[in-house]
């Protein structure tokens, strides 16, 4: 048994695909813009994160020349309630 649809049915038909198609699309291009400003921030948080990392380097090892060898570290002390 086939059902055959009018004309004015088959329009319909094809209306709401249409609409629902260019929905579609129009959210696939919103999130793939979210997707690139995404990319672009983490881009920008991992070359901070390696910046702050080589710092905290430079300082350790500023810090370690600067103490004496076989010297206690201020950290290593007890506070004076001790």
């Amino acid at each position: 048994m086939t059902h055959e649809l009018s004309p004015v049915d088959l329009a319909q038909r094809l209306e709401s695909l249409e609409s629902r198609l260019a929905h579609q699309e129009h959210w696939l291009d919103t999130l793939d813009q979210a997707v690139v400003q995404q990319e672009r921030r983490l881009e920008k948080l991992e070359q901070l994160s390696g910046l702050m990392r080589e710092r905290l380097r430079e300082q350790h090892q500023a810090l370690q020349a600067s103490e004496p060898q076989g010297g206690q570290r201020p950290e290593d002390e007890l506070p004076p309630h001790y």
